[in-house]
Formats: C-alpha cells, sequence, structure tokens
C-alpha cells in the first residue's frame, strides 16, 4: 500500500518531483559531456589533419628534410646494411677498383675520404638521389682522376651532375656515353688504358678519360669557360645553350658545400624563357672533335 502511495505522487508530482528532476539533470549532464568530448576530438582530429598538410609542404620544399627523418629511423642501420651489400655487388659487376669493399662498411668508406670530400659527398648523395656506397665511390674517383690532370674535383663533379645527373649509363643521341658523356669513338686511343672503349660504361674509366678531354679543353681554349664551351661541342658556335653557366653554377654551390657552408640541395625549376633564335641552334656533343 505504501508503494502504491508513494507511485501515486510521484505521478502526480510530474516534473516538480525531486526524483525526477535529478534524473533530467543527470541525462543533460552526461549529454553535455558528450558534446564537449565530441567537440575536442574534432578539434583534434583537426590540428592533426593541419599538421599533415604543413609536413607535406615542408618535404616538398626540403627534400633533404625526408633523408634526415629517415635517419633517425631505429630500422635505418638494418637498411643501410643490407642497400651497402647491394651497392657491393653492383661495385664488383661494373669491376671498380676497390678489393676490400665487402669488408668495409658504408659508414667506414666514407671515413676514408677527408673532410671536404665527405662534406661534398652527403650533399651530392641527397641532391641527385645517389646511393651512399656509390656517391662514396664516384667522389672518390672524381678527386684521384682530378689530381692526376692537375684540375678541381669538384668542377669535375659539376661536369657531371650537368652531363647525366651521376647516371653511369647515360647515352646521348650523339653517342656521348656514361658519367662524363664521353664520345668514345671520338677518343678511343684515351680507352687504351682501361680495356678499349667499351670501358666507356665504367664510372671509373669515364671520369678519368672525362677529366682528361675536359683539361685538353681547358688549356686550348685559356679558360674554364672557354673549356665547357669546347667540352659541350659548341667552340664554332656563337653560345653553348648556357651549358657553361649551369656547370659553374653547380661548381660554385660544390665550393660552397666544400667550405663546410649549408647549401640547399634542392633548387627550384627556372622560369621558361621564350626561346630566341640563337638559342635554338643544336648543340652537339663536346667530344665530336679531338682538341687541337
Amino acid at each position: 500500500m505504501n508503494h502504491r502511495r508513494i507511485f501515486a505522487a510521484l505521478v502526480g508530482a510530474g516534473s516538480n518531483s525531486p526524483l525526477v528532476r535529478n534524473g533530467v539533470g543527470n541525462a543533460e549532464g552526461i549529454l553535455e559531456k558528450f558534446r564537449v568530448a565530441f567537440a575536442a576530438a574534432r578539434h583534434t582530429l583537426a590540428l592533426i589533419g593541419l599538421a599533415a598538410l604543413a609536413a607535406l609542404a615542408l618535404v616538398f620544399f626540403r627534400p633533404s628534410l625526408l633523408d634526415d627523418l629517415k635517419e633517425l629511423s631505429p630500422f635505418a642501420a638494418t637498411a643501410d646494411e643490407q642497400l651497402a651489400a647491394e651497392e657491393i655487388a653492383f661495385a664488383e659487376l661494373l669491376e671498380l677498383p676497390q678489393p676490400k669493399l665487402a669488408n668495409v662498411s658504408a659508414m667506414q668508406q666514407s671515413a676514408n675520404l677527408s673532410i671536404e670530400q665527405q662534406r661534398v659527398n652527403a650533399w651530392l648523395s641527397k641532391r641527385y638521389r645517389i646511393a651512399g656506397t656509390a656517391s662514396t665511390l664516384l667522389v672518390g674517383a672524381a678527386y684521384e682522376a682530378a689530381g692526376s690532370v692537375k684540375l678541381d674535383p669538384l668542377l669535375i663533379l659539376a661536369v657531371m651532375a650537368i652531363e647525366s645527373r651521376f647516371n653511369p649509363f647515360a647515352e646521348s643521341a650523339m653517342g656521348a656515353q656514361g658519367l662524363m658523356q664521353v664520345m668514345s669513338r671520338v677518343h678511343r686511343e684515351k680507352f687504351d688504358d682501361h680495356g678499349g672503349p667499351t670501358a666507356a660504361l665504367n664510372p671509373v674509366a669515364n671520369i678519368q678519360v672525362g677529366a682528361r678531354i675536359l683539361k685538353d679543353m681547358i688549356r686550348v681554349s685559356g679558360s674554364v669557360q672557354g673549356g665547357l664551351k669546347l667540352y659541350v661541342g659548341a667552340g664554332n658556335m656563337e653560345t653553348d645553350g648556357g651549358y657553361a653557366g649551369k656547370v659553374l653554377a653547380e661548381y660554385a654551390k660544390l665550393q660552397q658545400v666544400a667550405a663546410g657552408k649549408r647549401v640547399p640541395t634542392f633548387t627550384p625549376p627556372p622560369v621558361a624563357e621564350p626561346a630566341r633564335e640563337a638559342d635554338a641552334a643544336p648543340v652537339v656533343s663536346h667530344a665530336e672533335q679531338e682538341p687541337a
């Protein structure tokens, strides 16, 4: 009987009942908590999205940052060891003069370079996406060839960058081959010490022969810029199509890198300009003729 009276009292009281008011208040409190939590989650997701967009934009304008982040990965060392083993096999396939490569890690090979060479090696590796061990071999070969012909190794590396972007298998429509785009059919005798013209795709042989040709061109012209014009085969033309300017610009960057200055590895593409008649003349390969 008491229960019936209590129930009747509650029904009669309606929303004025303390129990009903407490129940409604609790429900509204729970809903408010859900609203706050939902708003916080939405704001968090928005911030994450903005951060992701900012990171993508930063990596786009500074590609080298991605390489720096990879180096922080705990799996970087294992990946580097596997990559080094693959690069060693590749080097042996090309018969590069590195007899102890299999027992030396990529880090130890890099340590054998001078401080200047290490700076140049790291910068070129990032700028042209060259594998670490391969970059070390190419930089070392360039410095060795430069010493034999008494030429600045940074200039040789700059020529390699513009000629082939460090692709040892690059070949032009005119038949120029390798890192320094040497015309092996024109400079056959220069490959005699390397086993003949077929060695044009051997990186070390290509660098050594290309360095000799570049040295001869500079000697004949009397200046670096004139030598580069001869090297690209534009000696009898009014313009070299901007070739010397590109090489010297890369050369200037490498000089700054070698001196320890921070130089961006990403260069924005130049704004296209209307073609002029003087620029329309075809530029043949550098080795169409022997130096005088």
